[in-house]
């Protein structure tokens, strides 16, 4: 049995799911990160088949989302969107701290994953910590600076004005080029990584995904299990359930104990 459990950690709403007889001892954990004005409950089936398989499941709500919302519509949380990812990036280490505490975790046996924002949220958290043992973007995107600018430009394209002043995007900028991975891929140390990613995306940029990943090639050049970069020539933006199947293969090969 699958056992799912609503719990929270200081002001962070999380779900639980672990096979009922592994529910005590150490289990190699998966840290799944849902996308933008979305919520941790619609990626229980990620976490289901991945509980099926012996891993320890963690979905959490990110800032102004599910449990955390505050009401603001779309527009308004594409303004705090950065904010809300470098946020979740913090809070995977208290949530980390957490279960490692408890002696939840085997050793080098964590897992970061996430659809669209959540995929991004897992790509920068890969520049903060050398903890994460294995990782998978579905449709997410490294590179923080050069995205940030498109969304701008795109924000000024249809008309509106920018909702901040020149000293604001500069500094936001600088910060973005912190946890900006295309800016420092040697961080990555021939970590396992597993992109997935619709050739018709329109809300992240499929073009920049592949770039990225194009150039980072030479440093999987020993480590070619390592990297894997799955396109889909008819998706949008929506995981396809191969692609659903194939981040829970990818966990089994380079995430199990």
């Amino acid at each position: 049995m699958i056992l799912i459990d609503k719990s929270t950690i200081q002001t962070i709403p999380f779900l639980h799911l672990v096979r009922e007889e592994d529910m005590n001892i150490p289990l190699p954990t998966c840290f799944f990160i849902h996308g933008f004005t979305s919520a941790k409950e619609h990626n229980l089936h990620y976490a289901y088949l991945l509980a099926e398989k012996g891993f320890r499941v963690i979905l959490p709500d990110c800032l102004e989302h599910g449990e955390r919302s505050s009401g603001k519509s779309e527009y308004q949380l594409g303004e705090v969107f950065w904010k809300i990812v470098l946020n979740t990036i913090h809070e995977l280490s208290i949530l980390k701290e957490h279960f490692e505490e408890k002696g939840l975790i085997t050793p080098n046996g964590i897992g970061v994953a996430g659809t669209s924002m959540g995929g991004i949220v897992t790509l920068g958290a890969l520049t903060q910590y050398e903890w994460i043992s294995s990782a998978v973007s579905l449709m997410g995107n490294p590179t923080y600076v050069k995205f940030a600018q498109a969304q701008l430009a795109q924000v000024e394209s249809l008309g509106y004005d920018l909702p901040f002043s020149e000293g604001e995007i500069e500094s936001m900028m600088s910060e973005l080029a912190h946890y900006d991975l295309s800016l420092q891929p040697e961080k990555l140390g021939g970590r396992p990584l597993m992109f997935w990613h619709g050739k018709r995306d329109k809300v992240v940029p499929f073009h920049l995904t592949r770039e990225f990943y194009d150039s980072i090639l030479p440093y999987y050049e020993e480590r070619e299990d390592h990297l894997l970069f799955i396109e889909d020539d008819k998706a949008d933006h929506k995981v396809t359930r191969e692609g659903v199947l194939r981040l829970v293969e990818w966990f089994e090969k380079h995430l199990s104990a």
